[in-house]
């Protein structure tokens, strides 16, 4: 190195933006009453900083900060504390700061918090306090309102490294900067001062490893460690263990029987030992030893053992005066884990080497034979220490982690192929190595790990085929997150290195930029990457057939990939009669076939033919296969399938329901490309209720990463559910303004497939806002698209479409085509949206029965698929014909609206209503305020809500009706009585 680089300070808070509301909602309201709130975070991120913040944008009174003075703080009352408080608020509102909370003594912590409990009678007096949740947080801070602090996002994460380094970091330093420091500021600022300013720009190798003992002590505050020997091995045997494992947490049993071999038995004499004396003995002699809670002392030789141990609760009858857990550590069921992933890392970085050494043998041992042959492996090659080469030990781990019958994740094997490729001396095979890393690393759904063994693997001395392979995962981690232009590039260049040695994943390359053309809205890079390929060769052209001779599984892969490519290529010259064979043949196979990617090709296929059936089966039956195989990367793709296979059915609340998962798992896999789409999809279900705020959310999230990522598919799909969103709400000319950009000739038109969906609204809308030219000019090509057949809505939207531009002597029985097309194509939301039409036309045309049955079958539809906004239209008209529909608002329509709602939901929302607090139904329904929060967020979207207020007022309405509707029961039956009807 040749020095450090300077870390200017972080000109503002990155992320935290629920953090700050709630912090705000707090100051906000101290000029009328007290407020208490408690900052919970891992060390390093960033509890000071929002502590801070606070403290700066607190402007109706003073700022005192408490820190621990053992002199004071130990005689100090709850009640002396809260008249000190009191009387500094008397002239103006006060705010409190106490960073740390968790290292004053405990007297006084108890006076703190029981001064903090009294607060909300104190006057306006705001105590805001911060502690590190990497131990337990103490019992007295325990019914205190919390903020917790999550790592950050990547995006939040990026754009603090930017700020940090004025932009300077080189790109594949950048991702293992953001990489290596998962989501915590203070370790990302910690790595970025260890690296000199010529290392942070790419021109020289990164030091290895690059967070190191120094930079995790320097986030972590400190290095962890335990009140004795025993409790020191115990952290460092638990922080080995997790190296290796597919969470934060470790079997119990293995970490007791690693203890045993850690420090055997020297025998009868007084040691560190299993016998007699202090030590690791499991509770095995007269001496304190470190008893797992197996029960009084019970060692190796299950005897039993007087002497006090290190009790981890693991049984029963544990010995009472065994020393406590640690405080870092938590034990749940039979697993052991660190409260803090950093406090993990720091305590196995800065062990010493020698007993870090001894720790991953004594692992290995206590694995060996158990059936966990890879893990054990590992442990034995962390062992050697350093990263040396040592051939013998990276072959064994890459053949084992290459074996498909070894049970291992997809996370492990990633693991086991880096730390092979560590040890490999040999270049190209080390490469290769790398490349397989990134490639379980992508299929765990961790693409922020997959980049830099991408970067490692870079080798130009590989082979071609090494070389393709990491391109081809480098394309595809930018398809599912990033620019798909870069993408697209990435995945030619893949194409054209596999192409001498291995054609069948050149082909999938190939399809897989055409993909990433496809999602930028480029025809003619689509068409030009779907350009007729050669013929598929049955044997390698280097090894030979006897080498090379593909199986069954591979020959129906590389089938699969050829048939798509040749029928989307057909569809997108429009010629269907060509499309349809090959495509056909690929939904074929996803019935039969078990591997995801053969599945979702088949869903995709499907799609593209228009077969919405065969799509929703092909993506559940992919989604179950992703998740049996563990392929968290392919799960959101499945789930976007799923929801767009039922949009095009027009079952907006399923396609909700899987585009909500989805976006979870887009999110957690690190695929923003993906999110963006079911974000899109969240906004089209969303236009249709009535969620004006959830669509304007949705839509602008989809957008923000569709604009810099080149999403044509996506943007496309958000600004079409912004617009339709406009005409439910009964504003057509700013739908018809929309709308016009995507679907009018000109270089603004939407993507290529998707525009034409969006035909039927804009007619509408543009009918309606007087511009029946424009409407006209979109229909031939419209009508084109209907002829196709890829769409079974489209027949019926578009005789719809003729019926709003014709003459009143054609336009009704055009409007009863469209009806019976829409009873042969199904789907309630387009037949509604056709019946309120028609309706409204025989309204205006004095035929107010006919308009009667159809705005009242309009009504039904709109109802049963959720469409609550266009709902309201149809219920207008009716009342315009002096019917009184059922209005879900008011009256007796709101019970049937709360029924929309769970059980627990329905509670917490009665309670709510009632005035209750978060914290308080949480106590009352013996729940978490994190599943409050949660439930209570779903009760404000099912309902229509934005306020706590609307809520009660709505319930408050269900609950009048209900009482009314008892009443009128009790009436009838009274009647019954006396008259003797029979009900």
């Amino acid at each position: 190195m040749t020095g450090q680089t300077t870390v200017r300070t972080a000109v503002r808070v990155h992320g935290r933006s629920a953090q700050r509301r709630a912090l705000r909602a707090m100051l906000d309201a101290l000029p009328t009453h007290g407020g208490r709130l408690l900052l919970a975070g891992e060390p390093g991120l960033g509890r000071t900083t929002l502590l801070q913040w606070a403290a700066r944008s607190f402007r109706a009174g003073p700022v005192l900060h408490l820190g621990p003075r053992p002199d004071v703080n130990a005689h100090l009352t709850a009640g002396q504390l809260l008249d000190t408080l009191r009387a500094a608020a008397v002239a103006a509102p006060v705010l409190v700061c106490v960073d740390d909370a968790h290292r004053w003594d405990a007297p006084a912590r108890t006076a703190l918090a029981r001064a903090a409990r009294r607060l909300s009678t104190a006057g306006r007096v705001g105590l805001l306090l911060t502690v590190a949740s990497d131990r337990a947080v103490g019992p007295e801070f325990a019914r205190l309102p919390v903020v917790h602090l999550d790592p950050l996002a990547p995006a939040r994460a990026a754009a603090l490294l930017d700020d940090v380094t004025d932009g300077a970091a080189a790109p594949a330093v950048r991702e293992q900067l953001l990489a290596e420091a998962e989501g915590n500021p203070a370790l990302l600022v910690a790595l970025v001062r260890r690296l000199s300013p010529a290392e942070l720009r790419g021109h020289r190798s990164l030091p290895s490893p690059l967070a190191d003992a120094g930079a995790l002590a320097e986030a972590a505050g400190g290095v962890p460690t335990g009140p004795s020997d025993q409790a020191r091995d115990l952290l460092l045997t638990v922080a080995a263990a997790g190296e290796a494992s597919d969470g934060s947490d470790a079997d119990a049993g293995l970490v007791r029987d690693a203890l045993r071999r850690l420090r055997p038995a020297p025998g009868p004499g007084p040691g560190p030992g299993l016998g007699p004396g202090p030590g690791l003995g499991l509770g095995a002699g007269p001496g304190p030893g470190l008893g797992l809670g197996l029960g009084p002392g019970l060692g190796p030789d299950l005897g039993p053992g007087p002497g006090p141990g290190l009790g981890l609760g693991l049984g029963i009858d544990a010995d009472p005066d065994a020393e406590p857990l640690p405080e870092q550590l938590v034990l749940a069921g039979d697993r052991l884990r660190f409260r803090s992933p950093l406090v993990r890392r720091t305590v196995h970085a800065t062990a010493a080497a020698d007993r870090r050494r001894a720790v991953h043998r004594a692992l290995a041992e206590a694995l060996d034979g158990g059936g966990h042959r890879l893990t054990a492996l590992l442990h034995r090659s962390w062992s050697l220490g350093g990263t040396a080469p040592a051939p013998a030990s990276a072959d064994r781990l890459a053949a084992t982690a290459a074996d498909g019958a070894v049970p291992a994740s997809h996370r492990l094997r990633a693991t086991a192929y880096a730390r092979a490729a560590e040890l490999t001396a040999d270049g190209a095979r080390r490469a290769e190595r790398y490349t397989a890393a990134a490639e379980q690393a992508l299929l765990a759904g961790r693409p922020e790990r997959a980049r830099p063994l991408l970067a490692a693997a870079r080798d130009r001395a590989a082979p071609d085929a090494v070389r393709g392979r990491a391109e081809l995962l480098r394309g595809v981690t930018e398809l599912r997150d990033g620019p798909v232009g870069d993408a697209h590039q990435s995945l030619l260049l893949a194409a054209s290195l596999l192409a001498a040695d291995d054609p069948a994943e050149a082909a999938t390359a190939a399809l897989a930029a055409a993909d990433a053309a496809w999602a930028a809205g480029d025809l003619p890079a689509c068409l030009a990457t779907l350009a007729p390929e050669p013929p598929l060769r049955a044997e390698h052209p280097s090894h030979g057939p006897a080498a090379a001779a593909p199986g069954p599984a591979a020959r129906t892969a590389a089938a699969v990939v050829h048939d798509h490519r040749v029928g989307m290529r057909a569809l997108l010259e429009g010629r269907l009669d060509r499309a349809g064979a090959p495509l056909g043949q690929v939904v074929r196979r996803g019935r039969t076939g078990d591997r995801p990617e053969t599945l979702l090709r088949s869903a995709a296929a499907a799609l593209l033919l228009g077969d919405v059936d065969a799509a929703r089966s092909g993506g559940a039956r992919a989604l179950a296969a992703a998740r049996q195989l563990g392929s968290d990367a392919l799960v959101p793709q499945a789930l976007e399938y799923l929801a767009y296979a039922e949009l095009r059915a027009g079952r907006h609340p399923q396609a909700r329901t899987h585009a909500e998962e989805g976006l979870r798992t887009a999110l957690r896999a690190g695929q923003r490309n993906t999110a963006a789409h079911h974000r899109a999809v969240l906004a089209l279900a969303a236009s249709i209720e009535e969620e004006p705020d959830a669509v304007a959310r949705h839509v602008t999230a989809a957008l923000d990463t569709a604009r810099r990522h080149g999403l044509a598919q996506a943007a496309t799909l958000a600004q079409w559910a912004a617009a339709r969103a406009d005409l439910g709400r009964g504003r057509p000319f700013d739908a018809a303004d929309r709308l016009g950009l995507l679907v009018l000739p000109g270089p603004g038109r939407g993507h290529f497939a998707v525009w034409r969906l969006a035909v039927p609204c804009f007619v509408e809308a543009a009918v309606l806002a007087g511009r029946d030219e424009d409407a006209r000019r979109v229909l031939t090509d419209f009508a084109d698209w209907a002829a196709f057949g890829a769409d079974p809505q489209a027949a019926a939207q578009l005789a719809r479409c003729h019926a709003l531009l014709a003459n009143a002597e054609h336009a009704d029985a055009l409007y009863r085509r469209a009806l019976d097309r829409h009873d042969e194509a199904g789907g309630d939301f387009e037949r509604a949206r056709t019946a309120l039409l028609y309706g409204k036309w025989l309204r205006r045309r004095r035929r107010p029965r006919e308009a009667r049955g159809r705005l009242g079958a309009a009504l039904a539809g709109f109802e049963r698929c959720g469409a609550g906004v266009w709902a309201a239209q149809a219920r207008d008209e009716l009342r315009a014909l002096g019917a009184a529909p059922r209005d879900p608002g008011t009256g007796a329509g709101t019970p049937a609206r709360l029924g929309r709602l769970t059980p627990q939901q329905l509670r917490i929302a009665r309670q709510v209503a009632e005035g209750a607090t978060n914290r308080e139904v949480a106590l009352t329904l013996a729940v978490s305020t994190r599943t409050v929060d949660y439930h209570l967020r779903k009760v404000f979207a099912a309902l229509g809500v934005r306020s706590r207020l609307e809520l009660a007022r709505m319930v408050g309405q269900a609950e009048r009706a209900e009482e009314a509707q008892a009443a009128q029961d009790a009436r009838g039956a009274g009647h019954q009585e006396k008259t003797g009807a029979q009900p």
